[in-house]
This record gives structure tokens, sequence and C-alpha cells, in this order.
């Protein structure tokens, strides 16, 4: 099984890499072309999941999704709203501060 780097062109060209093929064996293993796999690896093209195990499955190797819990609480909407009534004015106020910058920094374009 392959771990999932921070994006999918640079695993298919690892484990490509690791098996010592080309793109071109590749694409034919997979039945796509030798240019899809190069768009795919200089991530000029996002592959759907479908196509990634495809490729990787040429390989011999597996794609393995799953979901685990992140860094938030998994609250419902009235333990949520609950929390947020116990906040004081000035905490509800920093709150929605945060919130702002937050939602411009987004806008903006920024991380």
């Amino acid at each position: 099984m392959v771990s999932v780097p921070a994006d999918a062109g640079a695993m298919i060209r690892e484990v490509r890499r690791r098996h010592g093929l080309s793109q071109a064996s590749l694409a034919r293993r997979a039945r796509t072309t030798q240019k899809q796999v190069s768009r795919i690896e200089r991530g000029e093209i996002s592959p759907s999941v479908a196509t990634l195990s495809r490729l990787l499955a040429a390989m011999g190797e597996c794609l393995e999704l799953r979901a685990v819990a992140g860094p938030r609480s998994n609250a419902s909407d009235a333990e949520l709203r609950a929390d947020f009534e116990e906040l004081t004015a000035a905490e509800r106020i920093a709150q929605a501060a945060a919130l702002s910058r937050t939602a411009t920094r987004l806008a903006s374009g920024g991380d």
C-alpha cells in the first residue's frame, strides 16, 4: 500500500520510479497515454480517484482511502449553540472578529 503524499502527481511519480517504470510503460499498462501520465505527475491535471487507483494498480499497488477524525470536535449544533451562549459578550466579539479575519484571508486567496 502507498501512503498519500501532498499530491497525486507526486505519488504516481514516486511509485513509478520505485518500480523502475517509464511514463510510457506505465501508460501502456494503465491503458492511457504517456502525455496523460506526464500531465498528472506535473500537477497540470488532478486525476479522479478511479484514475489514481487504476494507475497504482497497473504498478501492483493499492490505493487506500479512509476518513479519520480531524482536530475539530464532533459536537452537535445544539452543543455548539449551548457553548456559545455560555460565552461572555467580550468572548463572543473576539470569536466573531477571529472568524471575520479568517474569512477575509480566505477570500483574498491567503492560506
